[in-house]
């Protein structure tokens, strides 16, 4: 696999409201030893929609990685220009920080948000320019991963689209080990 794709929950669906929150650093070191397992196979670059949460963590995960893994790079690909024009200055921020440490940035739509549809053609380009997904997903949590799984649950189906998911056990065993450590 040299192209992934990351997502999962946006931060208010996991109880997440400021990037001060003590449960970030427990979700990007968890996502942080995924990427670990996929760069010893061989990966390259990470896709990222920039939308907060999971995935604008993942960006900073990768900026990281990246001092230690030369070949790795970072793909910002937005749904819509500006999709950020509507949110707080504080996640407007972060945004901006992580566009910064991405290698590539684009909009798959040139317009600004019209509809639901850009989110729909972006979730699908994304799965299909990539080789695989990387999610934060509780299956017994409905939210915004689910949109991610529809088309990569199809391309499964249709190519063996390999799906790692990064589950709150495998948080919840990072925390364990964390806290082992002391």
């Amino acid at each position: 696999m040299k192209v992934c794709v990351v997502s999962g929950y946006k931060g208010h669906e996991l109880g997440i409201f400021d990037q001060k929150h003590k449960g970030i650093q427990y979700i990007k070191k968890t996502i942080e030893k995924k990427l670990r397992q996929l760069l010893d196979e061989g990966l390259e670059w990470v896709l990222i929609s920039g939308q907060l949460g999971v995935e604008l963590w993942t960006g900073e995960v990768v900026s990281d990685l990246k001092k230690e893994y030369s070949q790795l790079r970072l793909a910002v690909m937005t749904p819509f220009l500006l999709q950020e024009k509507n949110w707080s200055e504080a996640n407007q921020e972060h945004y901006r920080h992580v566009l910064g440490l991405a290698d590539f940035v684009d909009s798959i739509s040139k317009k600004e948000y019209e509809s639901p549809a850009q989110l729909r053609v972006k979730n699908q380009y994304l799965v299909e320019k990539s080789d695989g997904l990387v999610i934060l997903y509780d299956e017994w949590k409905e939210g915004s991963p689910n949109y991610y799984l529809e088309p990569a649950l199809k391309r499964t189906e249709r190519d063996g689209y390999p799906i790692f998911y990064i589950t709150p056990d495998d948080i919840n065993s990072t925390v364990q080990e964390e806290l082992d450590e002391f």
